[in-house]
């Protein structure tokens, strides 16, 4: 073990005197603040009738609960408040409110049309009016949220009110790394709205969700199709050489009970009874999997009597089996499949969760792809849909991490005792709620409904191959039964239980984080995986945020960082050899005090 290297991460990062400096990318250099993340947000479920709302609102934060009576400026959404993007770099205190206000014209309301109010992501908990009556609540920073204003709308001017709360790591609520107090691997809080804000109008009856699962050994798609009512409906499937179409006849529908996520994430108040939904089969006459190396997708179109919509699926099997020495693997497609992955958090310097442009998203994921690797662990944040649709269409697995609540996490406990005496993890049950600061039963009960409902939004992502409920310990309880529960929600993709330690013997890999002892191969009846190591850290002055760095062992220049890190990918290969099934490397770039990236925290310079 490298005794120095683990002590030396332990205290990086803790300079009395932080300088933090103005890093930017270049998408914020060269956007204009009117075509902000102008692209249809939602890919899998497409309409052409729709209207952004990204742009500039007035905002005001306010120790009281009701309307400010007047407002402290203007921000750009979907920006945060605490980002230099949404131009008041503010941070928003527990106990505080964040207000948003802003005015939309409508020159008509169409005769038998409903007006939808669609969020992206509001960080962490809101309410919104409109022109001036409740339409509801919602919490949980992470996940979409609508509303149906029609009741509510009329021609000419119609106002947006939003009013948001945010206890970051003082609550119990889903956070991810975000602290009131950044430091090390813990990064800036963020609030607010931080994903596109739209709108759509849609008929009286319109399909309100699709929901794809690929059968590959029988050459079935097997689709869902949910509405309020019964309707005739065309399917249409369009690749590079076919034309399929199937008629979803009223008879097939049936009335089920409430298909919303959760309570707080119900789509209509219209439609909280009864939906009709239509399960078919389809064969495919020929089938194309998807795959990193060929990526193919079925483009569909799936229209009812008043309703269009466009959306694609992809015919793909992630799954475990024993290879040809009797050892257990990762399998893609019926084959042995190595997953060579990289950390990718998902922060900007200018704008943190908020990508800053569509092209800075596919930019992360096509250098990656460039550097040899086929899979990003997206760590502990959900992304803008967008960012799966571009995983899907450019060929790059992605494994999912859910986003980790509860108390404070106890680094000693946590994460330095794991990191040097990684046996005694092994005498740990997380049915110790109190271990893991997860004493809240409610707030328990909270976590693991909305960790079933981003299983539920990201469910028609191909690129999605394994969920990861638990990291390291954060957060955690109970993973053998939420590994089971995710996977009675989705038989179709794997579960890494618990990420790095804590290892309850559940789910579908035995998964280390090995950043300091020498890497090896541990025996195990499930495949084997390093799902973080590396972490090698080399500052490049001018594109660094602060002064303070945090990393796992540093190297002064880049041949010395090239030569370690390519000796380093050597040893994963011999490891691949001996029954190693994916290994993820930390990370894509540097964030705030971690210089630990294969790009700078900037995105201007690879350090390979």
């Amino acid at each position: 073990m490298r005794v120095f290297d683990a002590l030396s991460a332990m205290q990086a990062g803790k300079k009395k005197t932080k300088k933090i400096c103005e890093l930017t990318t270049c998408w914020s250099e060269d956007t204009k603040d009117s075509e902000v993340l102008p692209e249809y947000p939602r890919p899998q479920l497409q309409r052409k009738d729709w209207i952004c709302l990204n742009g500039y609102w007035h905002y005001a934060i306010t120790k009281k609960s009701s309307h400010p009576e007047e407002f402290d400026g203007k921000i750009l959404v979907p920006f945060s408040p605490e980002t230099r993007r949404s131009g008041v770099n503010m941070r928003l205190k527990p106990g505080s409110y964040l207000w948003y206000f802003r005015s939309i014209d409508i020159a008509e309301v169409p005769k038998g049309k409903r007006l939808l109010l669609h969020f992206g992501a509001v960080d962490e908990r809101c309410i919104i009016w409109w022109n001036g009556k409740l339409l509801g609540s919602h919490r949980n920073g992470y996940l979409a949220f609508s509303f149906d204003v029609t009741d509510q709308v009329r021609e000419g001017k119609n106002t947006i009110w939003v009013r948001v709360q945010d206890d970051t790591d003082e609550g119990n609520a889903c956070r991810g790394k975000q602290v009131q107090k950044p430091e090390g691997m813990f990064y800036t809080a963020q609030s607010g709205i931080w994903q596109t804000v739209w709108m759509e109008w849609v008929p009286e009856n319109f399909i309100e969700q699709v929901k794809f699962t690929p059968s590959l050994d029988t050459g079935e798609i097997k689709l869902e199709v949910t509405m309020s009512r019964p309707a005739r409906v065309l399917v249409m499937i369009q690749g590079k050489w076919m034309t399929y179409l199937r008629r979803i006849e009223p008879e097939e529908f049936s009335f089920v009970g409430n298909l919303a996520v959760g309570k707080h994430h119900a789509l209509l108040d219209d439609h909280m009874g009864e939906k009709a939904v239509a399960n078919v089969s389809i064969v495919l006459p020929e089938i194309n999997p998807w795959s990193p190396e060929d990526p193919f997708l079925y483009h569909v179109q799936i229209q009812s009597e008043e309703d269009r919509v466009a959306s694609y699926f992809a015919m793909r099997k992630f799954s475990v089996g024993i290879d040809e020495k009797k050892v257990p693997r990762l399998f893609l497609n019926n084959k042995p499949y190595f997953f060579n992955g990289v950390l990718d958090q998902g922060y900007w310097p200018e704008s943190l969760y908020t990508p800053p442009s569509d092209e800075a998203m596919v930019f992360d994921i096509v250098k990656m792809k460039e550097l040899g690797f086929n899979m990003l662990r997206k760590h502990i944040k959900i992304e803008p849909m967008r960012w799966y649709y571009h995983c899907d269409r450019i060929g790059m697995v992605v494994w999912q991490d859910m986003v980790n609540g509860g108390g404070p996490i106890n680094m000693n406990r946590l994460c330095y005792l794991p990191t040097i005496f990684p046996a005694v993890t092994k005498m740990v049950r997380d049915k110790h709620y109190r271990f893991f600061a997860r004493t809240d039963k409610q707030a328990r009960l909270q976590w693991e409904e909305d960790c079933i409902a981003m299983v539920k939004q990201l469910y028609n992502c191909p690129c999605i191959g394994m969920w990861v409920p638990f990291n390291e310990g954060w957060g955690q309880f109970d993973s053998v039964r939420i590994a089971q529960h995710i996977k009675g929600v989705d038989p179709t993709r794997l579960v890494d239980h618990a990420s790095g330690w804590f290892d309850q013997g559940g789910g579908d890999v035995k998964s280390v984080h090995n950043y300091f002892r020498r890497l090896r191969v541990v025996k195990d009846r499930r495949p084997f995986v390093l799902s973080e190591y590396g972490g090698y850290s080399y500052p490049i002055p001018g594109h660094m945020y602060t002064n303070a760095s945090y990393g796992y062992k540093t190297y002064g220049n880049g041949s010395e960082f090239m030569a370690a890190f390519q000796k380093l990918q050597k040893k994963i290969q011999k490891l691949e050899k001996k029954g190693l099934s994916a290994a993820v490397y930390t990370q894509v770039s540097d964030v705030e005090e971690e210089v630990n990236g294969l790009y700078t925290y900037d995105r201007k310079v690879c350090k390979l």
